[in-house]
Protein backbone atom coordinates (compact mmCIF):
# COMPACT_ATOMS: atom_id res chain seq x y z
CA UNK A 1 0.00 0.00 0.00
CA UNK A 2 1.33 3.42 -0.94
CA UNK A 3 -0.55 6.57 0.42
CA UNK A 4 -4.00 3.78 1.36
CA UNK A 5 -3.53 3.05 -2.41
CA UNK A 6 -2.78 -0.12 -3.99
CA UNK A 7 0.76 -0.44 -5.55
CA UNK A 8 -1.57 -1.23 -9.01
CA UNK A 9 -3.80 2.12 -8.24
CA UNK A 10 -0.86 4.08 -7.23
CA UNK A 11 1.34 3.65 -10.31
CA UNK A 12 -1.21 3.76 -12.47
CA UNK A 13 -2.07 7.25 -10.88
CA UNK A 14 1.73 8.69 -11.42
CA UNK A 15 1.85 7.41 -15.04
CA UNK A 16 -1.03 9.25 -15.90
CA UNK A 17 0.62 12.31 -13.74
CA UNK A 18 3.63 11.68 -15.81
CA UNK A 19 1.68 11.41 -19.36
CA UNK A 20 -0.13 14.65 -18.29
CA UNK A 21 2.93 16.07 -17.69
CA UNK A 22 5.03 15.37 -20.50
CA UNK A 23 1.73 16.20 -23.04
CA UNK A 24 1.39 20.07 -21.06
CA UNK A 25 5.06 20.05 -20.90
CA UNK A 26 5.08 20.21 -24.95
CA UNK A 27 2.08 21.86 -25.30
CA UNK A 28 3.53 24.91 -22.77
CA UNK A 29 6.89 24.69 -25.37
CA UNK A 30 4.68 25.08 -28.62
CA UNK A 31 3.08 28.27 -26.87
CA UNK A 32 6.22 29.65 -25.32
CA UNK A 33 8.21 29.13 -29.17
CA UNK A 34 5.39 31.22 -30.54
CA UNK A 35 5.41 33.66 -27.31
CA UNK A 36 1.64 33.45 -26.81
CA UNK A 37 0.20 33.46 -23.42
CA UNK A 38 1.01 30.13 -21.58
CA UNK A 39 -0.32 30.88 -18.02
CA UNK A 40 -3.24 28.29 -17.86
CA UNK A 41 -0.85 25.51 -19.55
CA UNK A 42 1.64 26.42 -17.50
CA UNK A 43 0.25 25.77 -14.14
CA UNK A 44 -1.16 22.46 -15.41
CA UNK A 45 2.18 21.53 -16.47
CA UNK A 46 4.31 22.81 -13.63
CA UNK A 47 1.86 21.40 -11.02
CA UNK A 48 1.78 17.97 -13.06
CA UNK A 49 5.72 17.51 -12.65
CA UNK A 50 6.04 18.09 -9.17
CA UNK A 51 3.06 15.32 -8.69
CA UNK A 52 4.65 13.45 -11.13
CA UNK A 53 8.33 13.80 -9.48
CA UNK A 54 6.93 13.34 -5.97
CA UNK A 55 4.85 10.79 -6.30
CA UNK A 56 7.96 8.86 -7.90
CA UNK A 57 10.31 9.21 -4.93
CA UNK A 58 7.29 6.92 -3.31
CA UNK A 59 8.81 4.02 -5.29
CA UNK A 60 12.43 4.54 -4.12
CA UNK A 61 14.04 2.12 -1.26
CA UNK A 62 14.54 3.89 2.20
CA UNK A 63 18.53 2.71 2.03
CA UNK A 64 21.41 4.38 -0.48
CA UNK A 65 21.32 6.03 -3.43
CA UNK A 66 19.44 5.28 -6.98
CA UNK A 67 19.95 7.22 -10.10
CA UNK A 68 16.05 7.50 -9.89
CA UNK A 69 16.17 9.15 -7.05
CA UNK A 70 19.26 11.52 -8.49
CA UNK A 71 16.43 12.31 -11.54
CA UNK A 72 14.13 13.04 -9.13
CA UNK A 73 16.26 15.33 -6.96
CA UNK A 74 17.50 17.59 -9.45
CA UNK A 75 13.90 17.68 -11.41
CA UNK A 76 12.68 19.10 -7.69
CA UNK A 77 15.42 21.74 -7.78
CA UNK A 78 14.78 22.50 -12.11
CA UNK A 79 10.75 23.08 -11.11
CA UNK A 80 11.50 24.92 -7.66
CA UNK A 81 13.73 27.58 -10.12
CA UNK A 82 11.38 27.52 -12.61
CA UNK A 83 8.31 27.93 -10.28
CA UNK A 84 10.53 30.62 -8.55
CA UNK A 85 11.38 32.53 -12.15
CA UNK A 86 7.56 32.50 -12.92
CA UNK A 87 5.74 32.86 -9.51
CA UNK A 88 8.37 34.48 -7.70
CA UNK A 89 10.09 36.92 -10.04
CA UNK A 90 7.36 36.82 -12.84
CA UNK A 91 9.73 36.48 -15.47
CA UNK A 92 11.61 39.83 -15.48
CA UNK A 93 15.04 40.16 -17.23
CA UNK A 94 16.97 37.09 -17.43
CA UNK A 95 14.32 35.17 -15.24
CA UNK A 96 12.56 34.98 -18.53
CA UNK A 97 15.29 32.47 -19.87
CA UNK A 98 15.68 30.91 -16.74
CA UNK A 99 12.47 30.07 -16.46
CA UNK A 100 11.87 28.54 -20.36
CA UNK A 101 15.26 26.69 -19.84
CA UNK A 102 14.49 25.27 -16.70
CA UNK A 103 10.71 24.30 -17.74
CA UNK A 104 11.80 22.72 -20.77
CA UNK A 105 14.99 20.83 -18.99
CA UNK A 106 12.20 19.35 -16.37
CA UNK A 107 10.57 18.61 -19.39
CA UNK A 108 13.58 17.06 -20.51
CA UNK A 109 13.47 14.59 -17.43
CA UNK A 110 10.45 13.05 -17.15
CA UNK A 111 10.50 12.51 -20.87
CA UNK A 112 13.97 10.55 -19.90
CA UNK A 113 12.44 8.55 -17.38
CA UNK A 114 9.59 7.52 -19.75
CA UNK A 115 12.11 6.21 -21.95
CA UNK A 116 13.80 4.10 -19.30
CA UNK A 117 10.78 3.34 -18.52
CA UNK A 118 9.05 2.54 -21.97
CA UNK A 119 12.35 0.13 -22.00
CA UNK A 120 11.78 -1.51 -18.95
CA UNK A 121 8.14 -2.14 -19.11
CA UNK A 122 7.02 -3.05 -23.24
CA UNK A 123 8.35 -6.09 -24.12
CA UNK A 124 8.71 -5.11 -27.70
CA UNK A 125 11.14 -2.18 -26.72
CA UNK A 126 12.81 -4.32 -23.82
CA UNK A 127 13.87 -6.91 -26.14
CA UNK A 128 15.88 -4.07 -28.14
CA UNK A 129 17.70 -3.03 -25.23
CA UNK A 130 17.05 -5.76 -22.36
CA UNK A 131 20.15 -4.39 -19.83
CA UNK A 132 19.70 -0.66 -21.12
CA UNK A 133 22.96 -0.21 -22.30
CA UNK A 134 22.56 -1.25 -26.00
CA UNK A 135 22.59 0.39 -29.03
CA UNK A 136 18.66 1.06 -29.38
CA UNK A 137 18.69 2.50 -25.97
CA UNK A 138 21.40 5.07 -26.03
CA UNK A 139 20.38 6.10 -29.42
CA UNK A 140 16.55 7.00 -28.11
CA UNK A 141 17.62 8.66 -25.43
CA UNK A 142 20.38 10.20 -27.92
CA UNK A 143 17.32 11.90 -30.03
CA UNK A 144 14.89 12.96 -26.59
CA UNK A 145 17.96 14.57 -25.64
CA UNK A 146 18.77 16.44 -28.88
CA UNK A 147 15.43 17.41 -29.80
CA UNK A 148 14.86 19.02 -26.40
CA UNK A 149 18.41 20.52 -26.14
CA UNK A 150 16.86 22.30 -29.84
CA UNK A 151 13.40 23.32 -28.50
CA UNK A 152 15.28 24.61 -25.04
CA UNK A 153 16.86 26.90 -27.00
CA UNK A 154 14.70 28.16 -29.48
CA UNK A 155 12.28 28.71 -26.11
CA UNK A 156 15.01 30.58 -24.75
CA UNK A 157 15.43 32.79 -27.60
CA UNK A 158 11.90 33.20 -28.82
CA UNK A 159 9.59 33.23 -25.81
CA UNK A 160 8.78 36.79 -24.67
CA UNK A 161 5.68 36.88 -22.62
CA UNK A 162 3.87 39.94 -23.09
CA UNK A 163 3.48 41.93 -20.02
Amino acid sequence: MILGMSVETFTFIHVVLSLVCIMTGFIVVALMLQSAPIAGWNAFFLISAVLTTVTGFFFFPISGMTPAQVVGAVSIVALAVALYAIYGRKLKGAWRGIYAGTAVFALYLNCFVAVVQSFNKFPYLHKFAPTGSEPAFAITQLVVLIALVILGIAAVRRYRPVD
